[in-house]
């Protein structure tokens, strides 16, 4: 009885952010949410990350099966999965894994514009962890309860202050799994650039494209962002959207990066003079790309005269 006794003192304690969350709920916050188009996958033994992947990527429209998973989450040795692999599955499944702030709060918003959370509770005591993934697929404010699809449960009711003492233990965790396109709605914009420059890596340019351009109107001021739509605009072969991307960086930020890039798509599209000017300014902005920005002139020089390039 001292352990069963334990756990409940455990999970009786203060839980902090509900608590001020269900004193002063924010205002524009909707009482009640339930995503229940969730798809729901019953989970196998130790099986709780390939399962929980799956709900979420089904959310997302990218319909996939825990058995298609388990060869990319499932360490049999730890008889689960690490997060690390489950946010890189998710990527490799063509989905934008971004990790959310770990507040009850930011949770609740991401459930209420319709994004459908990744989280890892520990479902025991800090001294003998069980580690479990689950999908948070609601909440009800008045009932205090956040609604889960959990294990073998497709509909887990779980008060929100035993949620947050359960998920408190894994340093809160959690993450959104989007199509690319879709944006959390509470991750910063430094998890979001992270997120992006990782997915790009493996995502067709198309859907990084794509991915990129929501984060830039979201973030219209950040300087990563702009040269990132424009390199994926490059990569999609776009020059003509890449070379106004990086304009419009070049212009807005003064940044010698923006100006080189510009500088060789204009070569590269044959507006020789406009590329000139493009160049002479990243070498006026005298950063790290002045000695490539003085390479490319040559290059647009050269081109111009109709004698060969030089060699990169």
């Amino acid at each position: 009885m001292l352990a069963m006794f334990l756990v409940a003192t455990l999970l009786s304690g203060c839980a902090t952010q509900t608590r001020a969350l269900l004193e002063a709920p924010p205002p524009d916050l909707a009482q009640r949410v339930e995503l229940a188009q969730t798809p729901f996958f019953e989970q196998a033994d130790y099986q709780c990350g390939p399962a929980s992947l799956s709900m979420a990527l089904g959310a997302a429209g990218i319909e996939t099966r825990p058995e298609d998973l388990i060869g990319r989450v499932f360490v049999p040795g730890r008889k689960g999965s690490l997060q690390i692999e489950m946010i890189a599955a998710a990527r490799g499944r063509g989905a934008v894994a971004v990790r959310i702030p770990g507040r009850m709060d930011a949770l609740l918003r991401e459930l209420a514009a319709g994004n459908p959370v990744i989280v890892l509770q520990n479902l025991s005591l800090p001294i003998d962890p069980i580690w479990h993934y689950a999908v948070a697929i609601g909440y009800d404010l008045e009932r205090e309860e956040l609604l889960l699809r959990s294990g073998p449960m497709r509909r887990q009711r779980l008060a929100l202050s035993t949620f947050e003492h359960t998920w408190a233990r894994s340093g809160h965790w959690a993450f959104v799994a989007l199509a690319p396109g879709a944006l959390p709605a509470t991750a910063t914009e430094a998890e979001l650039i992270a997120a992006l420059v990782a997915f790009e890596r493996g995502a067709p340019a198309g859907e990084a494209r794509r991915a990129y351009a929501a984060a830039a109107a979201r973030w219209p001021d950040s300087r990563v962002l702009a040269i990132g739509l424009g390199n994926a605009a490059y990569a999609a072969g776009d020059r003509v959207a890449a070379a106004d991307a990086f304009r419009a960086a070049a212009l807005r930020h003064g940044d010698g990066a923006a100006w080189h890039n510009l500088a060789v798509v204009l070569r590269e599209l044959g507006r020789l003079d406009e590329a000139e000017q493009a160049a002479r300014q990243a070498i006026d902005a005298d950063g790290p790309w002045s000695a490539q920005a003085r390479t490319e002139l040559d290059r647009i020089r050269a081109q111009r005269s109709g004698q060969p390039a030089a060699p990169r």
